[in-house]
């Protein structure tokens, strides 16, 4: 191995002492608490001298976080000594806690917006609707124009698994229960006594922690993963939906003095557990059908629950006579009524537990459509109100008909997503078998024609009995699911790495050859670059189809992938092919008259389109919005956004306003000028990017050697393989896995690659001037450099070149050396244009809980740099576990992984 490297380096961040002052006291007390009561149950659960090894450990990293390079060293040395037990206990130590920091500070977000709306003060993350609706009328914005836009929002979060998401479901809950005390101890009214349970309620879940497996020893399943959903959907959203709609209602009336109509959804949840078949062979069509029943199993459940508190809640005895219609000649009427719905549900669980043990039972007397459980809620209200008891209306039973509205009788909506090569190989398979020719060796304008025709034909197409290899029969198999599966309870059908309009046509026939009677939506997936520079092209193409136009009515659902593409071009280019799409495509659906919605793929890192939701759905292209979007929450931040109901109800809500705010006050477009230049900028971005990635014949042995990409693999922490193609090429690998490698080594390569390269291009042809132009009047431009400045800051090269020391060949250090080069020249030039002194000088608080955590997570990087090499080296058992271990503490610490 070689030395380490004497590049000049970025200066070291601030100490934790210097950042103290930017810490609310609060947090830092949540925070201290927390620790002390780790600290405690390490000594007391594990022994006095583990808990000395953490407290040096803990010592050494903050002391080189200083610049001292040789309490790094020390620091390094000291960890290759330690035994495999040791190892892990440090491991855990480290992750525990940092997963508590996190906690802590997601309650203190919370205390600060309800001691914000208390004093009648702004909310500093943008998720106070009622100062948005302030800021709407100010700016000229009538105030029915504003109701009825909120009335006709239409904003999906689509919950989708992660093959890094590593948080064990039981430790999860305990999370939220450290949270509730954390909420308690803040209440001022506590006795002594109450204060001492909150206490002891922190010390024993700490213990309950500690003393849990954070490991799954299996790989987890589909179907594992849908349960992590429905949790998410009981725990949290079930509660935080009615209360941020009965928000949203009150500043809705308090701004414009009308209501939000009671069965109003301006948000509604999709899923892909269960429904995302792309790359995943373990996601079949029984597993679709198995999770779609479980879905509604649990929604009937929940409302089995409410209808019980409604049936204690309602025992007045006057009535309209619409609902004495329904109840009869009873002297409680509205008991009358939910006696008959309790019924009907239980006899709904009852038919739902039979066909999810294989039988087939007939549905009489079951609910089967969401309307069913409306209608007599809804004869419930209107009744109250008649009376004159709406008071009564509108408190637990105004929020049971809004979660029936949100969540229907499935919790949410199924998509389905499969790649396009699988839907080609079944027509080819078919068209083969009826002797028609191969379809694989068409070209697109055969297909179009072929498929077209057969749309339009009465024909079968698909004989009975034909034969077809599995993967063949596992997508027929899957459509003929779909056909027996109620239509509430499924959502898009997303082809992913579509390119061309037969990409679509061949969705359409197949699902109406497999006896889909209501087709779901067809959306195409354009993620490659390639593939959106030609995505305008093939949406035109399509309009320009009778059939199609008159198929979709109006009405068209586009997805663009932020992963892939990021992965194909870099961060900047990328971002930049993105908005040009988004551009293109709005214009097209408004010359054909068809309304469009925009679905983006991002996931939760930078260079994966994740970052803060208000500022990228601001930063969208003029018109992309108007009312509508979709966006999938990936697995790796539902726990940060939805994890407790506090931030559930603040994201809702950030949403709201961002969505409303870019349709009613749409940023203008860039002029050619700036545009010409953001070329540019891309061009050059692009080109250093893959004269690294793709043009390097060592990058893909660096990748591997570096990072714990291949060990991602092998560990039980995900459903998905981690490649598409079982090769060494960037290509065939997945992008999240991608992301993850570097994350874990702190590189986070992806997110800034390139850009260095760009900026200093036109620096150096002395555009500063005009550069600072496009961030201040550009929101796009603004939110893509910020965005990589919060990356630049998460970065560490330091920590980084440990990884490539312990376990890079000498031959191809050369690599690492260059790109820790590149992240120096990329920083100087982010801050230039951003004219700050040091990163994030404007994020303060972003700022210092990046850096607080720093020392907390540096030792988990030194471990698991020393743990890859003994299982690479063949160590298994307790070393994996520790692995595995870090890997959840980094993620913990970074606040993200892949």
């Amino acid at each position: 191995m070689a030395t380490t490297e004497k590049l000049a380096r970025p200066p070291r961040p601030a100490s934790n002492a210097m950042l103290s002052a930017n810490i609310d006291p609060r947090l830092r007390d949540d925070v201290r608490l927390l620790g002390d009561i780790l600290g405690r149950t390490i000594r007391e659960q594990s022994g006095e001298d583990v808990f000395d090894l953490v407290e040096r450990v803990r010592a050494l990293a903050k002391t080189a976080r200083g610049n001292a390079a040789s309490e790094a060293e020390q620091l390094s040395a000291s960890l290759t000594q330690l035994s495999a037990e040791q190892m892990l206990l440090l491991a855990r130590s480290f992750g525990h806690f940092l997963s508590l920091a996190n906690i802590a500070e997601q309650h203190h977000q919370i205390r600060l917006n309800r001691q914000a709306l208390r004093e009648g003060l702004p909310l500093g993350d943008k998720s106070s609707v009622s100062e948005e609706f302030a800021r709407l009328i100010a700016e000229g914005i009538d105030t029915r124009t504003l109701h009825e836009t909120v009335c006709r929002l239409q904003i999906g979060l689509v919950l989708t698994a992660h093959p890094t998401e590593v948080t064990r479901r039981t430790l999860t809950q305990k999370y939220q229960r450290i949270a509730g005390a954390l909420a308690m101890r803040d209440r001022q009214d506590l006795t002594p006594q109450e204060a001492r349970n909150a206490e002891e309620t922190l010390v024993r879940e700490v213990v309950a922690v500690w003393k849990t497996d954070e490991i799954s020893r299996t790989r987890p399943t589909p179907v594992d993963e849908a349960q992590t959903g429905i949790a998410l959907v009981e725990q949290v959203l079930w509660d935080a939906v009615p209360g941020y709609l009965r928000g949203l209602d009150t500043a809705l009336t308090e701004s414009t003095g009308r209501r939000l109509p009671i069965d109003a959804t301006p948000i509604q949840f999709g899923s892909w557990m269960g429904g995302d078949r792309d790359g995943n062979p373990f996601v079949t069509a029984k597993v679709t059908r198995q999770v779609c029943l479980q879905w509604r199993r649990q929604a009937l459940a929940l409302y089995q629950r409410d209808i019980a508190e409604l049936h204690s809640e309602l025992s007045m005895q006057d009535c309209d006579p619409r609902l004495r219609s329904l109840a009869g000649d009873v002297r409680e009427p509205y008991r009358e009524v939910l006696n008959q719905m309790a019924d009907r549900l239980t006899r709904s669980v009852e038919h739902l537990d039979s066909k999810l043990a294989g039988e087939a039972p007939p549905p009489d007397g079951t609910y089967t459509a969401a309307a069913e459980l409306m209608t007599p809620l809804r004869a419930c209200y209107a009744s109250l109100q008649a009376c004159g008891d709406d008071a009564i209306a509108d408190g637990k039973l105004l929020d049971v008909i809004r979660r029936v509205a949100c969540f229907g009788l499935t919790l949410t909506r199924l998509d389905i997503r499969q790649d396009a090569v699988r839907h080609a190989e079944a027509l080819d398979t078919i068209t083969r078998h009826l002797e028609l020719g191969a379809y694989a060796d068409w070209g697109e304008d055969q297909r179009q024609a072929f498929l077209l025709a057969e749309l339009q034909s009465r024909r079968p197409l698909i004989p009975d009995e034909m034969p077809a290899p599995e993967t063949v029969s596992e997508v027929l198999e899957t459509f003929r699911a779909l056909a027996e599966l109620p239509e509430e309870g499924l959502g898009a059908y997303i082809i992913s790495m579509a390119s061309s309009p037969s990409d679509v046509l061949a969705v359409e026939l197949l699902q109406r050859e497999c006896g889909i009677r209501r087709p779901l939506r067809v959306v195409p997936l354009f993620e490659t670059l390639r593939a959106l520079r030609g995505a305008a092209q093939c949406f035109e193409q399509l309009l320009g189809m009778a059939w199609y136009r008159e198929r979709i009515g109006g009405r068209q659902e586009i997805m663009i992938g932020y992963s892939d593409s990021a992965k194909d071009a870099g961060q900047l280019g990328a971002a930049w092919w993105l908005y040009q799409t988004q551009e293109q495509v709005v214009d097209i659906a408004k010359a054909h008259h068809v309304e469009l919605t925009l679905f983006h793929g991002r996931g939760g890192t930078v260079a994966r389109g994740g970052g803060p939701a208000y500022k990228a759905i601001r930063a969208q292209p003029p018109g992309s919005v108007d009312g509508r979007l979709r966006v999938t929450e990936q697995g790796e931040v539902i726990q940060a956004k939805y994890g407790l109901l506090g931030t559930a109800r603040q994201t809702l809500n950030v949403y709201t306003a961002a969505v409303l705010e870019a349709t009613l006050t749409p940023q203008p477009r860039p002029s050619d000028q700036w545009r010409a230049r953001m070329e540019q900028l891309a061009s050059s971005a692009v080109a250093r990017f893959r004269k690294v990635v793709r043009e390097d014949e060592a990058f893909p042995s660096y990748f591997a050697m570096a990072t714990p990409v291949d060990e991602l693999g092998k560990l039980r922490i995900g459903s998905r393989p981690a490649r598409r193609k079982p090769t060494r090429k960037i290509e065939d690998l997945r992008a999240i896995p991608w992301i993850f490698g570097w994350t874990q080594t702190r590189l986070m390569l992806p997110a800034w690659l390139g850009v260095g390269t760009a900026l200093n291009e036109a620096l150096d042809a002395g555009l500063l001037d005009e550069l600072r132009e496009m961030r201040d009047g550009w929101p796009f431009f603004a939110s893509t450099l910020s965005s990589i400045e919060m990356v630049l800051t998460k970065t560490d090269v330091d920590v980084a070149a440990r990884y490539d020391h312990r376990l890079v060949p000498t031959e191809l250090q050369r690599l690492g050396d260059s790109l820790r080069a590149g992240y120096a020249e990329t920083r100087q030039a982010v801050l230039k244009v951003m004219d700050h002194e040091s990163l994030l000088d404007d994020e303060p608080v972003v700022k210092t809980s990046i850096m607080v955590r720093n020392p907390y997570t540096d030792p988990l990087n030194f471990l698991q740099a020393e743990l890859l090499a003994r299982v690479r080296g063949g160590e298994g058992g307790i070393i994996e576990d520790a692995l595995l271990v870090t890997i959840n503490g980094i993620a913990a610490g970074m606040r993200n992984t892949g």
